[in-house]
């Protein structure tokens, strides 16, 4: 049997599956229920400064964009960070971290900018017997709650101060939780590491507004018929955050780094997409949210027999395995020649890839042969592009075939070559290299 046993950031947790600062995680009674429904580790609502806590809107807080048959694609969240007192935070977190020391047990903080209020708050922390923390740049109202969230995490100047202060005055590990409202991820993350973090999280949510109320013509979700923009998250930002999370692996400059990968994970296969791309370990929230947290039972099982089934003995072994197949378009083999291919014994005529291809595309499929409803890919027009094979209802109906050096490509009428040639190096570049 796989271990699913890591280690993040000197952090130990039986399995890779930590639930993320969020409502799940905002009390102990969440928290040891979440933990005996077997969750690796928590990282605990954001916490604020000592004094009044902030005050979230009474309702509504959530918003969903639902597929036709209600299935959950995408979730908006306006809740700020915790409403519960500080002292009362602290303590349960000390009581929950003593029932179970095996667990993984995280703290999120959000305080002002000021070297003194992260001086005052970091050894209250530490006292608690927690494990680490995570310093919450990527809150989409941040700047609400208490001067921080994403409004900071998007200046890499001040990720990298703030960071500096926490591993100052904070013997824990410190992971920096990034915000996805950037233009490009790498240089909070580079901050976060000049600052000394020992980890980067991401992505928190994406600033988002779910939609208008047909009748009124005013915001949905809204309270008291006004709204504001919410943290996206589900399964519709898994693309987003895999593609930032792979961006900080293969980045020179953070090469090496533990990631925790979080946005969209429902799945063990959702889990081990992360992972392959560089993370860690995994934070959910959004699916326990949906489903309860047993879900995890399912997400642990599958990883294990997934791990077995490939001869993997540990999780670390597949951390990063697909990071050195990313790169980027100008580094794509334009030499490489595929055709899609139909199966015809599968094929149950429903036209949609007829359709989608010569509407939207290359005008590359048939619709009739011999004066017959029939579906056949014309390969002297077909450029490869996949979209026949995304419609279609049927797995494995459609595939695309790799062309054999030496083959002849029907629609250029030339040989594929066996010599590797990118952009860079193409001749129709203006600016190949030599």
């Amino acid at each position: 049997m796989a271990n699913l046993h890591t280690t993040f950031a000197g952090v130990s947790s039986p399995n890779p599956f930590w639930l993320a600062s969020a409502p799940p995680t905002d009390k102990a009674y969440n928290v040891h229920r979440a933990f005996e429904a077997g969750w690796g580790g928590v990282v605990w609502k954001t916490l604020g400064e000592a004094g009044p806590p902030v005050v979230n809107v009474s309702g509504p807080r959530y918003g969903a964009l639902l597929a036709p048959d209600r299935r959950l694609l995408g979730f908006n969240n306006i809740e700020l960070i915790t409403d519960r007192d500080l002292e009362l935070n602290l303590r349960e977190i000390a009581e929950v971290k003593r029932a179970w020391s095996d667990r993984a047990m995280v703290v999120s903080i959000m305080v002002p900018c000021q070297e003194a209020s992260w001086r005052a708050i970091l050894p209250r922390v530490e006292d608690t017997g927690a494990d680490a923390i995570e310093l919450n740049f990527g809150c989409p109202h941040g700047m609400s709650e208490r001067g921080m969230g994403a409004a900071v995490g998007q200046v890499p100047e001040y990720i990298e101060m703030v960071t500096a202060w926490c591993k100052q005055y904070c013997r824990l590990p410190v992971i920096v939780k990034l915000t996805p409202n950037i233009t490009n991820i790498r240089l909070p993350a580079q901050a976060a590491k000049r600052g000394g973090a020992d980890a980067v999280s991401l992505i928190n949510t994406i600033n988002s507004i779910m939609g208008v109320d047909p009748d009124t013509l005013t915001m949905t979700p809204a309270t008291g018929g006004m709204g504001s923009h919410g943290g996206y998250c589900g399964p519709a930002v898994k693309p987003i955050a895999l593609n930032m999370v792979a961006e900080i692996a293969r980045d020179p400059a953070t090469r090496g780094m533990p990631i925790s990968g979080i946005g969209g994970i429902g799945t063990w296969r959702d889990a081990l997409d992360f992972l392959a791309l560089g993370a860690g370990n995994v934070q959910v929230c959004t699916a326990a949210m949906v489903y309860g947290f047993k879900i995890v039972q399912d997400m642990a099982d599958g990883l294990s027999h997934y791990l077995d089934s490939k001869g993997y003995a540990s999780v670390a072994e597949v951390v990063g395995k697909a990071v050195p197949s990313v790169t980027d378009w100008q580094y794509l083999n334009l030499n490489h020649t595929v055709k899609a291919a139909i199966d015809q014994n599968l094929c149950i005529q429903c036209g949609r890839c007829h359709i989608a291809c010569e509407d939207t595309s290359h005008q590359a499929i048939t619709a009739t042969k011999e004066g017959k409803r029939h579906f056949e890919v014309k390969e002297d027009e077909c450029v490869g592009c996949n979209l026949c094979v995304n419609v279609c209802p049927v797995p494995d109906c459609i595939s695309l075939r790799t062309l054999a050096p030496g083959e002849t490509d029907l629609r250029t009428g030339r040989a594929v070559s066996a010599t590797r040639q990118d952009w860079t190096t193409h001749p129709n570049n203006p600016m190949r290299h030599a």
